[in-house]
């Protein structure tokens, strides 16, 4: 066992520095530390690593958390560009560390940035909103059922392709909508978790993925989400079903694949009609997946069996996700394929 342990160390030390480095850059970064012992070569092999990987939840106490992060800070290469940088911190956060993690990052030019923390947005450090080098970005709360936070007014992210929000409120404008992102010109992957989104427009002539997921409880009175996405491809909705989706100038012409799944709610019955109507709209949309929850919030529909349905011509695949002891209303089912007598049915249990 021993000698088998040598050779594979002597395999790895074999390796051209390139591809220690992919290796250990799939390594929490305590990890990828700890391999300086292994012998010469790997002393300084870590503090050339493109990705920072920092997570409390892999430290038994959280109190080694915060000098390990800064004493990594610290020693790191300051000449190694920085790709990627992950920073989970269950619980509070001492706002001198974030405001270091997130500046180290922004100005060893990082790409990716995950965040996870509880902490209020208004006090991250401006650079987070102004880095032109900055792909996807993602930040998250702790608690997934609470809108806690109030996004920026502004961005300047230039080179944003990716991202990804949960509990966040939209500032709105004079007209009482929000438009957070129609800045980002390069964005083509949109998430947004349980944020509160009464009257939200999405305006990107760039996007082409969107999920948008809601927990939260139905307001007052409706929440609209107007799509002016003329290039959206694949959206996907998860959630409780009291948004009402539409598309600027009733135009949802671009969207080919959408993944529908709801909730059932004692107030299904009253937004059903918003999810007939987004059906409406999806002229060209060549496959669809729901769940059977889904069917069941559009099977209480009044009348729904006598509503003309224009859309869904062009459907090739219609799946179905069983969820949990709810069943499939065949007659929804064949509503569906109305218009498309071609189209593939697949049964998920």
């Amino acid at each position: 066992m021993k000698r088998e342990r040598l050779e594979s160390k002597g395999i790895l030390s074999d390796l051209p520095d390139c591809i220690l480095l992919l290796i250990l850059s799939f390594l929490p970064s305590e990890r990828a530390v700890q391999t300086c012992i292994l012998s010469p070569r790997w002393n300084h092999l870590w503090n050339h690593l493109p990705t920072i990987r920092l997570n409390s939840f892999n430290f038994k106490y959280f109190k080694d958390f915060t000098p390990l992060v800064t004493q990594l800070l610290s020693l790191r290469d300051n000449s190694t560009a920085l790709h990627t940088l992950t920073f989970y911190r269950d619980g509070g956060v001492q706002p001198r560390l974030l405001k270091r993690v997130i500046n180290y990052g922004i100005s060893h030019n990082v790409q990716h940035l995950d965040i996870y923390v509880s902490y209020n947005i208004q006090n991250f450090p401006p650079t987070l909103f102004s880095s032109h080098t900055l792909t996807s970005l993602k930040i998250l709360h702790p608690n997934f059922y609470s809108i806690i936070e109030l996004f920026p007014y502004s961005l300047n992210l230039p080179s944003l392709t990716e991202l990804h929000l949960h509990a966040f409120a939209f500032p709105v404008g004079d007209d009482g909508r929000a438009e957070p992102f129609s800045a980002l010109h390069k964005l083509n992957t949109l998430i947004i978790d349980n944020c509160h989104v009464k009257n939200l427009c999405i305006l990107s002539t760039s996007l082409v993925r969107l999920t948008i997921v809601t927990h939260d409880n139905p307001p007052d009175d409706c929440c609209e989400i107007e799509l002016s996405t003329p290039n959206l491809c694949i959206f996907s909705f998860i959630g409780c079903p009291f948004h009402k989706l539409y598309g600027r100038k009733s135009n949802l012409s671009s969207i080919e694949h959408i993944d529908i799944d709801l909730s059932l709610m004692l107030d299904s019955a009253k937004y059903s009609i918003f999810l007939l109507n987004f059906l409406v709209e999806l002229v060209n949309v060549k496959s669809i997946t729901v769940s059977s929850l889904t069917l069941q919030v559009l099977s209480l529909v009044p009348d729904l069996f006598k509503v003309h349905l224009p859309s869904l011509c062009n459907l090739k695949s219609l799946k179905v996700k069983k969820k949990q002891s709810s069943f499939i209303p065949d007659l929804l089912v064949e509503f569906l394929l109305k218009n498309s007598h071609s189209t593939k049915v697949d049964i998920i249990d």
